[in-house]
């Protein structure tokens, strides 16, 4: 029984923290023997071409924004296309985009999913490389030179961007958490991608080479995720670039979070299914490695592993002379009880940011159990559904 609780409490702290200590250190070895990865330096106007697509859905509010924003990035002229494509919207937001003319617009009436979308999209991009954004996000100006710089390296097949969570001082437990958890995040792929590569893209900001893109069934609910890690599969690196960032607002609050890291642990669960070749270590080295300890283990048996070590160290506990075990006890209590605390404080809008990661960590792992289910229950769409985000 103490073995079962120390291998899974092994488990849980090599998944959440026991990963990215030995990612620094790793890192450092890799930079004292092999010094540090440079970046490429390509003149500004031998970056290759570039399309920036986008797909929109009933975007009416804020497509002007972000078409703003769109025609503000810098690139080389006559290098980049813009396009937008909103199949499926009734809204007016092919309507505005229709306005400028310097943007491509594909629009069909009905709507068949994000990925039937913008693999329709893909079909007419005939340039060396491919950027996904969302529409609802803010790009930093220079996000696309720092991006394509990049395919200099033929090694490279894809580049991921760096997302980050407007949350400010009067943030609530989804906003707080959130934008720790990105901030995180953000830390452990600039690691992946320095050590070899990082383990699949958001779809809030990353790119592909055109010649590499490979179209994923409709049924992908992670399509941005899939599509990267095949590219991957094929031998190329994913680099992270924090240089170039998607702003966007937090979910509304904790219940919408919570419905779309179900949704992501569902589709974790699918791709590890999907994916399952990159267990091969002997194949895939450094980069099985990294999928396992970085994706695979938090998407799986690491919720499980939570409850099982609680309930072991109760029974555990419940020995006499077993001091150990009862001051383990006593701190996952108390971190339970935070998390608790948290919850009741989020439903009466009391701000203590304190209890919000402790909560945000329950409700991710709760939403990994969920998604699991979900997923087997065959209850997960593939077609995104609006989220509802703060203003």
């Amino acid at each position: 029984m103490k073995f079962t609780f120390w291998l899974s409490l092994f488990i849980v702290f090599y998944t959440f923290l026991g990963y990215g200590i030995l990612l620094y250190f790793l890192i450092k070895i890799r930079r004292s023997v092999k010094g540090k990865r440079p970046i490429p330096e390509v003149d500004f106007q031998d970056l290759p071409t570039c399309t920036l697509v986008i797909a929109a859905y009933n975007e009416e509010g804020f497509i002007r924004e972000k078409i703003s924003n769109t025609l503000q990035l810098a690139y080389p002229e006559g290098k980049l296309d813009i396009l937008f494509v909103t199949d499926g919207s009734n809204d007016r937001t092919p309507d505005i985009i229709g306005e400028f003319p310097q943007l491509k617009l594909m629009h069909r009436p009905e709507r068949s999913g994000k990925i039937a979308a913008v693999h329709r999209a893909v079909e007419q991009v005939h340039t060396d490389v491919i950027v996904f954004t969302d529409a609802n996000t803010y790009l930093n100006k220079e996000a696309l030179i720092t991006i394509c710089r990049h395919y200099a390296d033929p090694k490279v097949g894809a580049v991921a961007g760096e997302k980050r969570v407007m949350a400010g001082e009067e943030a609530d437990a989804s906003a707080a958490g959130e934008g720790f958890y990105w901030k995180y995040e953000s830390t452990l792929k600039k690691w992946d991608s320095e050590l070899y590569s990082v383990v699949g893209a958001a779809g809030e900001l990353f790119s592909v080479r055109k010649s590499l893109y490979q179209p994923v069934s409709k049924d992908a609910i992670l399509d941005d995720f899939m599509i990267s890690m095949l590219i991957a599969e094929k031998g190329y690196r994913i680099i992270y670039e924090p240089e170039a960032y998607a702003s966007e607002t937090a979910s509304a609050d904790v219940s919408e979070e919570l419905k779309r890291k179900v949704r992501i642990a569902a589709g974790g669960i699918q791709s590890i299914i999907w994916l399952k070749g990159l267990f091969n270590i002997f194949k895939y080295g450094t980069l099985s490695f990294q999928y396992i300890s970085h994706r695979v283990l938090r998407w799986t048996i690491t919720p499980f592993l939570l409850i099982l070590a609680f309930i072991l160290n109760v029974l555990i506990a419940l020995q006499p002379e077993e001091l150990l075990f009862q001051l383990l006890l006593l701190a996952q209590i108390l971190f339970y009880l935070m998390a608790f605390i948290g919850y009741l404080f989020e439903k009466k809008n009391l701000r203590i940011k304190i209890l919000f990661i402790p909560y945000y960590f329950c409700v991710m792992n709760y939403a990994v159990l969920a998604g699991i289910i979900r997923y087997f229950r065959k209850q997960q769409s593939a077609v995104w559904e609006k989220a509802k985000r703060k203003e």
